[in-house]
């Protein structure tokens, strides 16, 4: 069973498969401070539970705790090794916490699935003047792939290179459709 659960500050919902709900809600310590109904998305996209309470005179404590790495560290322990330590979201939504979405990764594989802020929409695209350079990086060295005449193509490049040398866990560009017309 799917579970979607609201969040606090944002109309997004959380996606939960059952035996992952039914530990946040049965766990003594998450029903104590509520965690199931307090969670919020925090500015990374993921979903957090966070709370400050006083302790004595002047000080003040912080708890947070992210949704995705209790998951992760309670059901895919044995999966974590010294290279793969971080957790991310296999179709890229950080609120979808089921467990076949949640996978830990290397450093250099979260990096490469980042969300691009380029320009061009494109990881590794970048305009020069009237056309477009596809580049990629490995071992801290770029690669330049080519000038393209569209945003498009030079994602192309990217993604073909990306696949040949990372594999599954290279970066796929997502490319958008040109609805230009060509001119008659």
């Amino acid at each position: 069973m799917l579970y979607k659960i609201n969040l606090k500050n944002a109309e997004d919902e959380i996606l939960l498969d059952d035996q992952v709900y039914e530990f946040l809600t049965t766990d003594p310590y998450l029903v104590k401070i509520d965690f199931i109904n307090n969670l919020r998305k925090h500015s990374s996209g993921c979903a957090v539970f966070q709370r400050t309470w006083k302790e004595g005179y002047r000080d003040y404590r912080n708890e947070t705790i992210y949704l995705h790495k209790l998951i992760a560290e309670k059901f895919l322990a044995k999966t974590k090794t010294k290279e793969k330590k971080l957790v991310g979201a296999l179709n890229g939504n950080k609120l979808d916490c089921r467990l076949e979405n949640l996978a830990y990764r290397s450093r250099a594989v979260a990096s490469r699935m980042r969300v691009t802020k380029s320009r061009e929409g494109y990881t590794g695209v970048y305009r020069e003047n009237k056309r477009f350079r596809a580049v990629i990086s490995m071992n801290k060295k770029t690669i330049h792939l080519g000038m393209y005449d569209t945003a498009e193509e030079a994602a192309m490049a990217y993604n073909k290179k990306s696949m040949e040398l990372f594999g599954e866990d290279g970066k796929q560009n997502k490319i958008k459709v040109n609805t230009k017309q060509g001119k008659d």
